[in-house]
């Protein structure tokens, strides 16, 4: 399992400090890019994570929750490590946004509303590297997990398995449930209030990282 902390639970007064609390402690940072159009928040733009780029050494995954997301992505300074990931349910012609990301030489990612059926994403799973299954519905951090994204995950799973496609899973996880998450077929866990939001947080990614081992 890859831990990936979310960006959207940190204190924003002080995002690189936070961020670098936890750097040496996890695998990515997961950025929650939103617009206020396609999803009722505003958060990061490009300045702000760029800024952070530059400053940091683990790969981001950088989650475009907006419209017009083939327009956008190209103002991100990304590696081949980083990861852009971009909705089907968006304006732009899938098409268009995967070519616009691939163009800056990092990887691509589809994710998916959890009420939009799996396969929506069929005419490209062999197109992309990573699938982002959302448990809570996209905005807002700190929701309850949605306990149907387990079935969405196993069937991914099943589905993708000779792709080497990775499979991410964003919302409400905690230690409590991130066995179930692991053992369903995810990859990479995506935790924002669980890692940011407790007063300990290499015991709170060591409690992750060891509730998720025990499904092996």
């Amino acid at each position: 399992m890859k831990l990936a902390p979310s960006l959207l639970s940190a204190d924003f007064s002080q995002l690189y400090e936070e961020a670098a609390s936890v750097e040496q402690l996890v695998d990515r940072f997961h950025w929650d890019v939103m617009d206020g159009h396609f999803v009722p928040n505003l958060t990061f733009g490009p300045p702000v994570v760029n800024a952070l780029r530059s400053r940091l050494t683990k790969p981001f995954d950088i989650h475009l929750m907006i419209e017009r997301p083939a327009t956008f992505a190209r103002q991100f300074d990304v590696g081949p490590a980083d990861s852009l990931t971009f909705h089907l349910e968006a304006a732009d012609r899938p098409e268009a946004v995967m070519e616009a990301i691939r163009s800056l030489g990092c990887r691509v990612g589809i994710s998916l509303r959890p009420s939009v059926p799996l396969d929506r994403l069929d005419p490209y799973l062999g197109q992309i590297d990573l699938v982002l299954i959302m448990s809570v519905e996209p905005g807002f951090g700190g929701q309850a997990f949605l306990p149907d994204a387990l079935d969405r995950i196993a069937r991914l799973k099943a589905r993708t398995e000779d792709l080497g496609l990775e499979i991410a899973v964003d919302g409400g996880i905690h230690a409590g449930n991130v066995q179930d998450v692991v053992r369903a077929g995810a990859d990479v866990i995506i935790a924002g209030s669980a890692v940011f939001g407790a007063n300990d947080r290499a015991a709170a990614i060591r409690a992750l990282r060891e509730a998720a081992s025990e499904t092996n």
